[in-house]
């Protein structure tokens, strides 16, 4: 998709499921067919459901994945099919890689702003005490970031961060020379260091979604109101995200990160093109069985 570092990936595809497939197992379709498990387990770490919510989470979930599978692979395959086609086949430049990033907040706003009505119920039945469980959960997830990402001197985070981007590259091109990875490493290295705005734009975020819930458990709308808040909170959330909305760190870091994906492309040999190529279409055909799967209705 694109090939875009991880953090610029999950930070603007973070709710969408497909990606969590794409980049964690080498089966998407196994892990597709286990997406609705695995978003329901994520779901319980943060606000520990109890036995009632657990039954219609999981109805929603199911239901949340049968629309995503009729109606959303096959453009996925469609966007992967154009990103090899600009990226691979032919040169490509940062702000084609940018907007290519683009398309994919574009889908994640369509999956979170489908999800609204599912959201809105759970929302509505979360008790203060798994409201406090979220905000402890959130806790503990920035505790974890700041260890790994922000610990140590400038070399030790950057070391991190360019681990970080070769295990992504390698996942699409295979294996690099050491030459190939000491440059890739330097064009790492040429991108600025902003694990502490980051951070800090996480931080804002989930205070925000607290003070939903807690403004939702407080006043206790009705579903419909419900609802126009999350949409307002989603549409806010993307909005910050795209450029000239943010920060202008974010902007330097993303200009620099698609400089860093087009120097990686045209360092890459003929034959790791062609590893990527054809993990591009494996996922591609994935993608449409899963579609054709859904339109089935036989998962």
């Amino acid at each position: 998709m694109a090939f875009p570092a991880p953090r610029v990936l999950w930070r603007y595809a973070c709710g969408l499921l497909l990606m969590l497939a794409l980049g964690a197992c080498s089966s998407l379709r196994l892990a597709y067919n286990h997406g609705d498990t695995l978003i329901y387990w994520w779901l319980d770490g943060y606000v520990d459901l109890d036995r009632e919510q657990k039954s219609w989470v999981k109805k929603d979930i199911d239901q949340l994945f049968q629309w995503h599978r009729s109606t959303q692979l096959q453009d996925y395959a469609l966007l992967l099919q154009a990103s090899q086609q600009q990226h691979l086949n032919n040169p490509t430049d940062t702000a084609r890689l940018r907007a290519s990033w683009g398309e994919i907040r574009q889908r994640s706003r369509v999956l979170m702003l489908h999800a609204v009505p599912q959201l809105a119920d759970l929302l509505r039945s979360l008790r203060p005490e798994q409201i406090t469980a979220l905000e402890k959960k959130f806790a503990a997830n920035n505790a974890e970031f700041r260890q790994k990402y922000m610990k140590g001197d400038l070399e030790v985070q950057q070391k991190v961060c360019y681990q970080q981007a070769l295990d992504q590259f390698e996942l699409w091109f295979g294996d690099f020379s050491r030459a190939q990875e000491a440059q890739i490493r330097r064009y790492s290295d040429q991108r600025p260091l902003i694990n502490a705005q980051i951070q800090e734009d996480r931080i804002r975020r989930q205070q925000e979604i607290v003070a939903l819930a807690r403004k939702v458990q407080k006043e206790k709308p009705d579903r419909d109101s419900t609802m126009e808040w999350l949409r307002q909170q989603i549409n806010t959330t993307f909005q910050h995200m795209e450029t000239g909305a943010r920060a202008p760190e974010f902007d330097d870091y993303e200009e620099a990160t698609a400089q860093m994906v087009y120097n990686v492309i045209q360092l890459a040999t003929p034959e790791q093109k062609a590893h990527a190529r054809h993990k591009i279409q494996g996922w591609i055909h994935d993608l449409r069985v899963l579609a054709q799967e859904g339109q089935s209705g036989s998962p």
